[in-house]
């Protein structure tokens, strides 16, 4: 039996976050909905929980996936909907997310203001708008913001990508 690992991550709309994810190796799950932390962050905001096999894709290349596909390095006026954030669930995961961080934020010019918090709770999202991109790769939003980032994984990663899936190239 394979050792699945859990993560969630949040940074833009649930609907292309969760494209990404459902179109990589490795991921066996990606559940769409909302993230609730702690503290300041205890509102839920939109992200997916991707369950995934570790030893076909590392965490370290899904996070640096993530930070690729949303706007890791701005604040913007919709952070609170949007938080830019690695969520773990347990320290170990905590130490590992943050290790990861910095050891990318070398490829980045500007600073990369995705946090690492404690995942609380989740809410799914309907089930009539789960599975977005793939019931609807036509629609004009996913052509004009999904695929541009499915693209970006066939160009850079795509040793992860699924390209069966996406079906572009």
């Amino acid at each position: 039996m394979k050792k699945l690992t859990t993560i969630a991550l949040g940074g833009g709309c649930h609907w292309c976050t969760e494209a990404v994810f459902q179109s990589l190796i490795g991921v066996h799950d990606v559940k769409q909905g909302w993230v609730q932390s702690t503290e300041v962050n205890n509102t839920f905001s939109e992200a997916v929980i991707v369950q995934f096999d570790a030893s076909i894709i590392p965490l370290k290349v899904l996070v640096e996936i993530h930070l690729r596909t949303h706007k890791s390095t701005v604040q913007h006026s919709m952070r609170k909907k949007y938080r830019s954030a690695v969520y773990f669930y347990n320290p170990s995961q905590e130490k590992e997310v943050v290790n990861i961080l910095s050891a990318l934020q070398t490829n980045f010019k500007d600073s990369i203001i995705t946090q690492v918090l404690p995942f609380v709770s989740f809410k799914a999202s309907r089930e009539e708008i789960t599975n977005y991109y793939y019931s609807n790769p036509k629609k004009p939003f996913c052509e004009q913001f999904i695929n541009p980032k499915l693209k970006l994984l066939l160009r850079e990663f795509s040793e992860y990508a699924n390209s069966d899936l996406i079906g572009f190239s």
